[in-house]
Formats: structure tokens, C-alpha cells, sequence
């Protein structure tokens, strides 16, 4: 490989160490040596050993893999010991230098294929440390053939402990030079490696040392305890590096947890750099929209990411890993690990590879999942609060954040509600389709919102009308400047929206009704701010003009609006002014009893017998609709609890607000009522309006889930006089139709109500509903609604409205005269 993507640092301890191993060799030769009288072996002799004494001990290495590296540990401090003992002190530098540099050459070519300056670097540290450390011992002592003393294998002992700090300081010097760390880390690391082995090594020195000074011959019983030792080394350095490992491998794996891809793969590859002591980490993540994305780290530690191409299949090198993400059948990324040359990945690599890239791919899986639940979330967040076509806030955002911002304000600090309504929105739809119409009202949210002002507030309310809610609306001593400055900028909203413009290719100018109120912030809530610009509205139309504003003396809800709220507070709490009218539908064929509709009157002490068309609006726009609905299904449940006493089964049938609805707790206070009344949920029937079948806001739906999913029953009020009930039908599950009173009255002499009646008695029979008609006064109505399938009836024709002391007989009567003939109100199958 040669010199090139070389470190500078390290090339300069390269040359260090080659010039200081150089030296010492030619200077250790040439120091005088003299060998004891009588010596056996001849000085080659002793030298050849000595060289091959460091070869052997190269040979026999081990090697672990470090974060910052590979590091081998050899038998290099017995041969050093052994060495001192046969050779002159002088020669070992050379002795070295041949021996390891023969070794480890032999090594690259076999296996390691190391680059040659890498060998150049690891002969001269190994000769530099041997020379050291034959310094030190020399001056400790003469080992050269002494009797084995104490103070001779002090002086061995110190020269092993210097050999040990040298290589070691030398390899991690290496290691912190090319990846760029501290030297500290792979300084211990190598010494924590190595320690075991070295007081082997020790040992073994100076066990030969005594044995070739007793007996030469007792070397031959040495081989096996050798190999033994060399299995025992192997085999500890084997499992620390395993502990060390998996530890680390369930560190990496831990800090893949992570909620984004960014984290995640950041993590994979800096954790992957770690774990493998790889060179080079890239990591490829597959996402959603066909593009990949590259995580890429290498030693320098700085993660770089950018967007490439899908990766090709290709083949890994023998110092790579490559491991393709997958979960199921789904490809989500790659991981591919450049291992460093002189260290290819081992099979115990590879299976941790392959495991951390298992786990790599579930939680990039896992995070793509995350990622994708959080736009279906801001998605779906965003589209709980604003209208679907337009973008602009919906009517129940539009409520909330308008009480919001009015609570927010001062108490007589003013501000102006201008409704908006489209005029000849119909004619269009019908002339030039609905896309036409879906055009026109998003041209004229755009032109709203472009006119609106930073504070203000707008919304679509549905259908063609529009609200915007000023809230700077300027406050000076005249008492008009508030209601003039809100009639100029509705008068000229008004003139900007009716410049021309094209709609589904037709030139057309858009004309507006604008009703404008002004209030003192903290005097009305928006739902009332909302009630009187309909108002004036109205009157805009009714007037022929473009603006009007809101003229309390037409306004005959609001005379006493506030004073008929209190007095309904104190009516809840009285108990015996709100009562119960109670009317039973019958069954068209057998007349008996299918249910019992509860209608609430106001026995008013001051203004007399109030009906609901005189309190339920206000009631339904105001904070006391919830108190109300309980009162009044306590009061119902509580006469059904008397019919089962009484050995009635008999359903009641209780109406709700639309409002109501909106309440997520609304189940758990029904369910909480009917445990108390101990009434069956089947026995309970709640009406619900066309408001709510128009609606189709998401609490709803869950809200009547829930009630179904209780066992309460529903039923769809006044039935066929919106567009939008059979879609409702498709949305939620009702089990009864009652068909408006509107198309009963006129269906002997108009042939479309008589359709509509037959239509929807078809389509309930279809869906396995039961239908009742409301308000039969006639015998020719009833006869009528027999003709045409229709089952069950209500009105004055049977019963008017009675009270529950009353209801109870005609009930029993009702059933002893039918008695067999009563149908469950949900059709057998009904879903």
C-alpha cells in the first residue's frame, strides 16, 4: 500500500523507531562481549538462537480487536528473558531486529498481507523496546549465564516490565496516531490485554533460565505445559473479548433507540465504528418516497450524511461487510462495514454483523413507522380544526379559539363578528357542478384571508358562510367608531370579493351578505356573536344590500335571553318545574306500544307553561346544555325504571343536542345513569338531530360508537329533510328512522312527500331498521303509512303528549290488548 492515506504522525514515529532499532542494533554489535571459559555453543550459534528465540515468540502470537484497533500479544518477554540468559546484552537489538522483522514479513505474506512501512514500524518498536529493556536489566545485574539468583530475576523481571510499557506505549502511540484519539484508551486496553499473558511469559522465562542452568535436557517436558498455556491465553482472551463485546454490542444496539432516522443511524454508525473497530461505517436508509439517504463515519469520527442513489448490488471485499436491511419483505437500508486490512472481519464478526444489522433494520423500521404516525397525527390534528376544502378554521375551531380570544381580552374591550354568506352559492352548484362550487368558496377563503389582519380570526362555519372575528378594532371616546370601523371593513370586503373573476370558465362576479355585530368582549360568547350576525345576515338579504348590521330591536331571542338562562339554573335545581310529556309510537298493525318519545315542558312560575321551541336554542348555545341533558335523561330513565317495576318493556326515547355530542364523557355519564336506574342500555333511545347527521366531526362519530358499543340505541330525528342522512347512515349505525312530520301532513296530496315516505321506509327495511312516522292526526295518514310499509306511528291521531303519572296505564292497556304482537325496536340482525 505504501505511504499513501499514511498519517503524518505516524510516519514520524515510524522513522523514529526504525532509525532508533537501526542504531541499536550496529551499536549493540559493536560494544566488546565476552562469553564464560568452557562455553559450549560458539557466539553464532547463540546469536541464531537468539534470533530465533524472537521469531518464535512473534509467531506464537495473539491478537483482540480494541476500539482503536487490533493489538497482538506475544510470548516477546520470555524470549527476552531466555535471551539475556544465553546472549550477550549487546547483540539482542539485532538479534531482534532479524528475528521479528523475518517473523512478521512471514506473517503479512501468509496472512495479514500488512504494507511494508507497517513492518518497517513494528520490527523497529519490538528492537527499540528489546533494547531498553536489555539497558535496563544489564544495569540491574550481568544475566548473561549467571546462577539463578533473586537478584537475577529482579533484574529480568525489570527488563520484561520495560519491554511490556514499551511495546505497549508504542502501539497505542500508533493507534492514537491514525484514528485520531487519545493514547490513553488504547494504552490500556493493550496493557489490560497483555497482563495475564505477561506474568506467563515471565514465568515461563525464568523457569527455562533455571532448568538450562540445571539440566538443558529438561526443556524437552516444556513443549506441552507451553501449549497448554498458549490454549489458556487464547481461551481467556477469547472470552474477555467476547464479555467485552457483547457488552458493547448491547450498548450500541441500546442507543439505536431512537425516534428519528437521523438518530438512528447516526447512532448505527458510530456505534458500528466502535463495536468492530472498523475503519469505515456507511450506513444506506431506504425512505418512503423512493430516495435513499447515506449515513457515512470513518475514524475521524465526524458523521457525514447526504442523499445517493440506491446502492447497486455488489460484491464485499474480504476486509468489508456488507448486510442489507430488511424487515419482512421490506428493504429499509444497508449497512456495510470496512473492516482495516491487516484486520478482516473473523465469522464471530460476522455473525455480529449480521445481528446488530437485525437490529439496525427494526429500528430504522420502527422509526420510519414513528415518523409516519406523526404526519397521520399533525395530519390528522390539523384537520380536526380546520375545513377541509378551504384550509380555513372549521366551525368548532372556530368556537374554541374565538371564546379563546375573547377571554383573552379585556372585558370592554370591543370586537366585530362579520358573517359572510355567498349569495346564488345554489345556482352555481347547480349550473356549473359542485367542483364549480368547491372553486368559488376556496377563491373566496383566499380573497378573505388575504384581507384579514394580523389578530383576527377566520373561518369557515360550512356550506357558503364564512366568519371573521376582529378583535383590533379601534377603541376612542365616541361609542359608534367600533360598529363604523366594522361596517367600512365588511363594506369592503364585500367590494373586493365581488371583483370579477373566472369560475369553471365563466366570468362572474361574487356577491356577499355580510352581517356585522359588535360587542364588548367579555358581554357574549361566540356562539351568541355568531346567532346575532346570522341575524343580521338575514337582514343584509332581506334588505337588498351587501352589509347590515345587528339591530337588537329585531332580535326577539335576545330580550331576555341572559334572564331565561338563570332562571333555568334555579329550575334544575328545583325539581318540579321541568317535567316530562311522554307520547307512545304504535305499531300500525297491532297498535301496540313499540316506544315512548320524552318531551321536557317548563312549568315557569312567572311565565307559565313554556314548550321547547321557547328555551331549548338558548339552552343549547349556552355552558347549561350539559346540566340540562342530564336532567332530563335522569328524569326519563327514572320513569323507565318504573315501567320494568311495573312489568312494562317498554323503550324510552330521549333527544340530543348536537352539542352534547361533542362531549367525550357523555358515554361514561349514560352508562353511570342507566346502572343507577338499573335500566338496559336496549332500553334507552337517543334521537339525534339532522345537526349532528350534517356533522362530521371525528368526536362525534367516536362518541356515538361508544353509545352503540354500550348497547344504547339511536335513532335519526326527522328523517329525510337533509341531503346528508344516508351518508351519515354509512358513517354510523343507527337502528331507527323516524320520518319528519313535514312529509307525513302532505303526503296525501303531494306525490314527492309520499316518495320520500316510501323510500325511506324502503331503505330502512333494507338495513334491517325499524321507521316510525311522526305526526299522524289523521285516519287517512295512518292508512296511508300502512299502504306503504311504514310500521310504526306517533301523533296526535293515537296520543298527545302526556304525563308520566298517565303513561304507565295506557301502556298496560296498550299491551294487554297486543299482547304477543310487540316488536323489538331494532330488527333481528340489525348491525
Amino acid at each position: 500500500m505504501g505511504l499513501r492515506g499514511t498519517p503524518p504522525g505516524v510516519l514520524l514515529l515510524t522513522g523514529a523507531v526504525a532509525v532508533t532499532a537501526l542504531l541499536a542494533a550496529v551499536l549493540g554489535l559493536t560494544v566488546p562481549a565476552s562469553l564464560p571459559p568452557g562455553n559450549p555453543l560458539p557466539a553464532p550459534a547463540r546469536f541464531g538462537i537468539a534470533v530465533a528465540a524472537f521469531a518464535v515468540a512473534q509467531l506464537a502470537r495473539l491478537r483482540f480487536r480494541t476500539a482503536a484497533g487490533m493489538v497482538s500479544i506475544t510470548w516477546g518477554e520470555a524470549a527476552l528473558i531466555v535471551c539475556l540468559y544465553l546472549v550477550p546484552a549487546g547483540w539482542l537489538p539485532a538479534a531482534a531486529l532479524l528475528g521479528t522483522g523475518a517473523a512478521w514479513t512471514a506473517m503479512s505474506l501468509l496472512a495479514d498481507r500488512r504494507p511494508a512501512l507497517e513492518l518497517v514500524r513494528i520490527a523497529g518498536s519490538l528492537t527499540a523496546a528489546t533494547a531498553l529493556a536489555a539497558a535496563v536489566a544489564s544495569a540491574l545485574g550481568q544475566p548473561l549465564l549467571a546462577a539463578p539468583t533473586p537478584e537475577l530475576a529482579l533484574a529480568l523481571i525489570a527488563g520484561s516490565v520495560t519491554y511490556l510499557l514499551t511495546t505497549a506505549w508504542f502501539g497505542g502511540a500508533t493507534l492514537a496516531l491514525r484514528h485520531g484519539v487519545p493514547i490513553g484508551p488504547p494504552l490500556l486496553a493493550a496493557l489490560r490485554g497483555k497482563l495475564l499473558m505477561f506474568v506467563g511469559n515471565v514465568a515461563v522465562g525464568l523457569v527455562v533460565v533455571a532448568l538450562l542452568e540445571i539440566d538443558a535436557r529438561w526443556l524437552l517436558l516444556l513443549p506441552p505445559p507451553l501449549w497448554l498455556l498458549q490454549q489458556t491465553y487464547r481461551h481467556r482472551l477469547r472470552a474477555d473479548q467476547e464479555r467485552r463485546t457483547w457488552r458493547a454490542f448491547a450498548e450500541a444496539t441500546a442507543a439505536l433507540n431512537q425516534l428519528d432516522e437521523r438518530g438512528v443511524a447516526t447512532a448505527a454508525v458510530t456505534g458500528a465504528l466502535t463495536l468492530f473497530g472498523a475503519e469505515l461505517v456507511e450506513v444506506d436508509v431506504a425512505r418512503g418516497d423512493g430516495r435513499w439517504r447515506r449515513y457515512r463515519v470513518d475514524t475521524g469520527g465526524q458523521v457525514r450524511d447526504r442523499e445517493v442513489q440506491p446502492p447497486a448490488r455488489t460484491e464485499a471485499s474480504d476486509h468489508e461487510l456488507i448486510r442489507p436491511l430488511t424487515v419482512g419483505s421490506a428493504a429499509v437500508g444497508q449497512l456495510r462495514v470496512h473492516f482495516p486490512p491487516s484486520a478482516p472481519p473473523s465469522a464471530r464478526e460476522r455473525d455480529a454483523v449480521a445481528a446488530f444489522g437485525d437490529a439496525l433494520a427494526a429500528a430504522l423500521h420502527d422509526a420510519a413507522t414513528h415518523r409516519e404516525l406523526r404526519l397521520v397525527t399533525a395530519r390528522s390534528s390539523y384537520e380536526a380544526v380546520h375545513d377541509q376544502l378551504t384550509g380555513l378554521l372549521n366551525r368548532a375551531a372556530m368556537l374554541t379559539k374565538g371564546d379563546q380570544a375573547l377571554r383573552q381580552l379585556a372585558h370592554d374591550h370591543p370586537v366585530a363578528l362579520l358573517l359572510l354568506d355567498v349569495n346564488q352559492f345554489k345556482e352555481v352548484n347547480d349550473t356549473l357542478g359542485h367542483a364549480a362550487g368547491d372553486q368559488l368558496l376556496r377563491l373566496t377563503a383566499n380573497r378573505l384571508a388575504a384581507l384579514a389582519r394580523p389578530g383576527d380570526l377566520l373561518g369557515r362555519l360550512g356550506g357558503d358562510e364564512f366568519a371573521l372575528l376582529l378583535t383590533e378594532v379601534p377603541v376612542v371616546d365616541d361609542r359608534t367608531a367600533p360598529l363604523a370601523y366594522a361596517l367600512r371593513q365588511a363594506r369592503e370586503i364585500a367590494e373586493r370579493i365581488a371583483a370579477p373573476t373566472e369560475v369553471a370558465g365563466v366570468r362572474m362576479s361574487v356577491e356577499v351578505a355580510v352581517g356585522v355585530v359588535v360587542a364588548d368582549a367579555g358581554t357574549a360568547d361566540l356562539t351568541e356573536l355568531l346567532r346575532r350576525a346570522d341575524i343580521a345576515m338575514y337582514q343584509a338579504k332581506e334588505g337588498g344590500g351587501s352589509v347590515a348590521a345587528y339591530d337588537s330591536s329585531r332580535d326577539a331571542a335576545s330580550t331576555d335571553h341572559l334572564a331565561l338562562l338563570a332562571e333555568l339554573r334555579e329550575a334544575l335545581e328545583a325539581d318540579d318545574q321541568l317535567v316530562l310529556a311522554l307520547q307512545p309510537a304504535v305499531d300500525l298493525a297491532t297498535g301496540a306500544p313499540t316506544g315512548v318519545e320524552a318531551l321536557i315542558r317548563w312549568r315557569h312560575p312567572r311565565r307559565g307553561w313554556l314548550g321547547p321551541a321557547d328555551f331549548i336554542r338558548p339552552v343549547e348555545n349556552s355552558e347549561q346544555l350539559g346540566s340540562f341533558t342530564r336532567y332530563v335523561l335522569d328524569k326519563a330513565l327514572g320513569v323507565a325504571a318504573e315501567w320494568a317495576r311495573a312489568g312494562l318493556d317498554v323503550p324510552i326515547s330521549v333527544n340530543l343536542s348536537a352539542r352534547s355530542l361533542l362531549d367525550p364523557r357523555l358515554p361514561a355519564e349514560i352508562g353511570e345513569a342507566l346502572r343507577r336506574h338499573q335500566v338496559p342500555p336496549h332500553r334507552l333511545v337517543l334521537e339525534i338531530t339532522e345537526t349532528v347527521v350534517m356533522s362530521e366531526m371525528e368526536v362525534i362519530d367516536e362518541v356515538l360508537a361508544t353509545l352503540r358499543s354500550m348497547g344504547v340505541q339511536l335513532a335519526v330525528d326527522d328523517f329525510g329533510t337533509g341531503f346528508s342522512s344516508l351518508a351519515f347512515l354509512t358513517r354510523i349505525a343507527v337502528d331507527e328512522l323516524k320520518v319528519d312530520r313535514s312529509f307525513v301532513i302532505r303526503m296525501a296530496d303531494s306525490p314527492e312527500a309520499a316518495a320520500i315516505v316510501r323510500t325511506t321506509v324502503g331503505l330502512a327495511h333494507e338495513l334491517g331498521l325499524r321507521v316510525v312516522a311522526e305526526g299522524v292526526e289523521t285516519a287517512e295518514q295512518r292508512t296511508a303509512l300502512a299502504e306503504l310499509g311504514c310500521t310504526a306511528a306517533q301523533g296526535y291521531h293515537f296520543f298527545k303528549p302526556m304525563p308520566a303519572e298517565k303513561i304507565g296505564a295506557v301502556l298496560g292497556s296498550l299491551l294487554d290488548t297486543a299482547r304477543g304482537n310487540v316488536f323489538p325496536l331494532r330488527a333481528d340482525g340489525a348491525s
